[in-house]
């Protein structure tokens, strides 16, 4: 299965959810008006865009069947398309442009995150790249276990500790080791204790003071990784992890099993985290680098 295939299909969910509603308003309407829209907001909020977002996307509609007088509902699909490409804007892969360069996964538990390290590091690996990961999760000993399972299954080296140790101490020997082998890529995992804002944000404020001193010209991303089935409430994880750290992008998780694939429009237009990942299915490469085309396309066939 090719990649827009595979993403095609890990929409099923949502594109039942936003198209098919969208459809069945479409045939319902001989013309564009005001209740057309009415009813065209209220489907997408329920498909987990929220209201600021629906209310923006309507807006624009408004503007454009202004500017060019369209009449006919059955073309507002793919006006409504380009409105969410646009909204969505430039894809933006990782950032990865030093030797080494870092990546701090950061998530709370339960959200795929390990997970998503062993794919991201399986993808590297297979592209040419030496990576290292670091087990800075040290909060609960099964993270450390699950880590070195993937590390073993994406064939690439970990550095550990026991758990309870500083975090910050092993992303410090994660680096040294890093150096030593002249890797091109660190990943290091972080314990996501949301619950206590305070513990997270000293914890992710040392590790990057570490990385800071340790490789001071590094190119670091800081991947937020989110369980799209929790819909709403993965919008507001990120609202609140950014109140604590720099997010630069955002792994989306499980979109092969949720229909509340729309969380990824407000997340980019309301808090302007690019979505560089997303995960469609259990498969070591089903993990895939998000395009705002390809998503909008797997939504509305049009």
């Amino acid at each position: 299965m090719g990649i827009f295939s595979k993403i095609k299909s890990g929409l099923q969910k949502t594109r039942s959810s936003i198209a098919d509603s969208v459809n069945s308003l479409i045939n319902s309407f001989t013309k564009i008006d005001e209740e057309l829209f009415e009813e065209l907001e209220e489907i997408l909020v329920m498909s987990d865009i929220g209201v600021a977002t629906s209310t923006e996307i309507c807006d624009e509609m408004r503007k454009k069947i202004k500017e060019t007088g369209e009449t006919d509902p059955n073309n507002i699909k793919l006006m409504m398309k380009e409105i969410i490409v646009e909204m969505l804007g430039e894809d933006e892969g990782l950032s990865l442009n030093t030797k080494p360069s870092v990546i701090l996964v950061i998530g709370v538990n339960g959200v795929g995150k390990t997970t998503s390290i062993g794919k991201i590091a399986s993808q590297l690996k297979n592209s040419g790249k030496n990576v290292v990961l670091g087990a800075a999760d040290t909060f609960r000993a099964a993270a450390i276990d699950q880590l070195e399972i993937w590390s073993e299954r994406a064939g690439v080296t970990m550095v550990k500790s026991v758990e309870g140790t500083d975090p910050a101490s092993v992303v410090f020997d994660t680096i040294a080791s890093a150096k030593a082998k002249g890797a091109d890529v660190i990943i290091c995992d972080t314990a996501g204790r949301l619950h206590n804002k305070k513990n997270l944000m000293d914890e992710l404020a040392k590790i990057n003071r570490v990385i800071a001193r340790e490789l001071p010209d590094a190119s670091v991303e800081t991947l937020l990784v989110l369980d799209s089935t929790t819909g709403q409430n993965a919008v507001n994880q990120a609202k609140e992890f950014k109140n604590v750290t720099d997010i630069t992008g955002i792994v989306l998780t499980k979109l092969d099993g949720t229909a509340k694939g729309g969380i990824i429009i407000p997340i980019k237009n309301e808090l302007n985290i690019p979505v560089k990942f997303i995960g469609v299915g259990e498969g070591i490469d089903d993990l895939q680098p998000f395009s705002a085309k390809e998503f909008a396309d797997g939504i509305f066939e049009v």
